[in-house]
């Protein structure tokens, strides 16, 4: 079962914790704004990419509005490397995210987690 979290929970994560957020709507809908520091992994293509990145012990998967995610937790969380406890879903998605976001031109956030062939 994959847990879900509220965004208010998601934010303090951000603030004091070392998360990482994986945004899985389209790239088109992430350049518009997303959660500050989360990476880009549309649905589409997460089954082919999920073993290029290197995964934190805190990874929190989010969507238009908490219903995917789950889907996309419970498949990052059965990839060998990661750790299925520590993945989680948050609850109601971009639709409850009340919190400022952030935008990029090329649809690439800041804080990117690493990609094993950078590593």
């Amino acid at each position: 079962m994959v847990s879900e979290i509220p965004p208010e929970d998601v934010k303090e994560k951000l603030e004091n914790e070392d998360v990482q957020i994986v945004d899985i709507r389209p790239e088109s809908e992430y350049e518009r704004g997303h959660i500050p520091g989360a990476i880009n992994i549309p649905m589409s293509r997460l089954a082919s990419e999920i073993d290029e990145y290197d995964w934190g012990d805190d990874v929190v998967v989010a969507c238009p509005i908490g219903q995917s995610s789950v889907q996309a937790a419970r498949l990052i969380g059965s990839f060998e490397d990661v750790d299925g406890d520590a993945v989680a879903s948050m609850a109601g998605g971009y639709r409850e995210w009340e919190y400022d976001l952030e935008t990029s031109a090329d649809g690439e956030a800041e804080a990117e987690i690493e990609t094993e062939s950078e590593a």
